[in-house]
């Protein structure tokens, strides 16, 4: 899995990089959300989604434009933060969240999330990177630094 071509990322572009990450963000969430998921619904040619969590310190509702998979009914995004070396400070939200709300265009459900397992992750790798070939890099770059978890997402019946 190592290539050489990618090294980590310094600590002034990940500064740049999280602040940059967060500004587009925000806009891309508000038209996202002002268009039921019409406008800015990609990333680079892969389709975007909306997940919202309550902040496990803050109790502030948090939304986050996130490249998702689609496996039946399951969502599945990873914590990939770009390839920077820290976890996104959502996947601690999440991870402590009993659930949380993905949008996808206008369809708006409840979630819960587990991490996939090793097996899961083999299998989920390379449809994910088939969907956003960056994914490699973002890899190769955290390679040896931290690993980037594959999150599924399962819907909650209210039935």
């Amino acid at each position: 899995m190592s290539d050489p071509e990618f090294t980590p990322y310094t600590e002034g572009q990940e500064k740049f990089g999280s602040w940059f990450i967060n500004r587009v963000g925000r806009m891309q969430t508000t038209v996202y959300e002002l268009t039921g998921g019409r406008l800015w619904n990609k990333f680079l040619g892969s389709p975007v989604a909306i997940l919202t969590v309550v902040g496990r310190k803050s109790g502030k509702v948090r939304k986050i434009p996130l490249l998702f998979l689609e496996q039946g009914e399951n969502i599945i995004m990873t914590a990939s933060k770009g390839g920077m070396s820290k976890l996104p400070i959502w996947y601690h939200n999440v991870c402590a969240a009993p659930s949380v709300h993905i949008q996808v265009g206008k369809r708006k459900r409840e979630y819960s999330m587990r991490e996939a397992s090793p097996e899961e992750e083999a299998d989920l790798w390379p449809k994910l990177e088939d969907m956003y070939p960056s994914y490699r890099e973002y890899r190769a770059r955290t390679e040896g630094i931290r690993h980037i978890p594959v999150l599924i997402f399962t819907p909650i019946d209210k039935a």
